[in-house]
């Protein structure tokens, strides 16, 4: 060693691998501290969202009543699912507008890491504030559409009167935007291997909106108690229960029915979290 050469110690212990992923709390903390990103990014992703189409935002109240619309004209009138359904046009609205917010929001989560890699390989932030932006981004959007589906539900005919009931669909959709996150947090890692799976998950959600009796009721599965007892445990059949229950019944949920909805929401939220976190440094390489 030179003279002018001086030994300086320098202590690693607090230095960490770029990239490396966090500890499960530290990695939630960071989630709360990108908290305003995620309210910005997407608001803007709704203002801009269908700004290339001639009818802009009204595409969001348009596309689920289109929806509602040939799905009244296939089952309710040729192939005669109204049968044994009070208010079947409001129970198709609630299934149809529902449904398609929770489908929307499930694939749009579950395909953050394809649809965003240029910002996973140029910036090191949690990669899960992306999935809880996408479902941010829907809850907003589909506030005019919830609005819109009680409007049609107060004058389109059979009409049903506001009860106190109705409030209950504020926790209702809170415990699905919560389930649709985690759904979309279990899928992420799978389509970000192997990005084929986002058709599997197109085919599944069309299988789901059959089993969670979007359309028909479910005494149709009466004479099969296995398939009937799968599809009442269902979380999105569990949540379109609730809401018809109090919007067009004016009934109370049961218990069992709002434990059972939670323990989906947070259970799957929480599992999502963690197989999300867990695969964390990987996403964003290439093969």
């Amino acid at each position: 060693m030179s003279p002018t050469e001086v030994a300086v110690k320098v202590d690693l212990r607090g230095l960490t691998r770029v990239g490396a992923k966090p500890g499960l709390i530290d990695y939630l903390i960071s989630l709360w501290n990108y908290r305003h990103f995620m309210v910005y990014d997407a608001r803007a992703r709704v203002q801009s969202g269908n700004k290339r189409d001639r009818l802009g935002s009204a595409w969001l109240l348009l596309d689920p009543f289109l929806n509602g619309l040939s799905y009244f004209a296939i089952f309710g009138l040729l192939l005669g699912a109204s049968r044994g359904i009070e208010n079947f046009i409001g129970y198709l609205i609630i299934g149809v507008f529902l449904f398609q917010m929770s489908s929307r929001a499930i694939v749009g989560g579950a395909r953050v890491i394809p649809s965003n890699r240029n910002v996973i390989q140029a910036f090191n932030f949690p990669r899960a504030t992306l999935a809880v932006a996408v479902n941010l981004r829907e809850l907003i959007a589909n506030i005019p559409v919830i609005i819109m589906m009680l409007v049609m539900i107060l004058v389109i005919a059979p009409t049903e009167e506001i009860t106190w009931r109705w409030l209950l669909l504020f926790p209702a959709i809170l415990l699905q935007v919560v389930f649709n996150l985690g759904a979309g947090l279990l899928l992420a890692p799978l389509i970000a291997k192997v990005n084929d799976f986002v058709h599997v998950v197109s085919f599944a959600m069309r299988f789901w909106m059959f089993a969670s009796c979007v359309m028909f009721s479910i005494d149709r599965y009466s004479s099969v108690p296995i398939i009937k007892f799968i599809v009442e445990i269902n979380p999105m059949y569990l949540i379109l229960d609730i809401v018809r229950s109090s919007v067009l019944y004016a009934q109370t949920p049961s218990w069992q029915s709002w434990a059972g909805l939670a323990a989906w929401a947070l259970g799957t939220c929480a599992l999502g979290i963690i197989v999300f976190w867990k695969g964390e440094e990987t996403y964003g390489r290439e093969d």
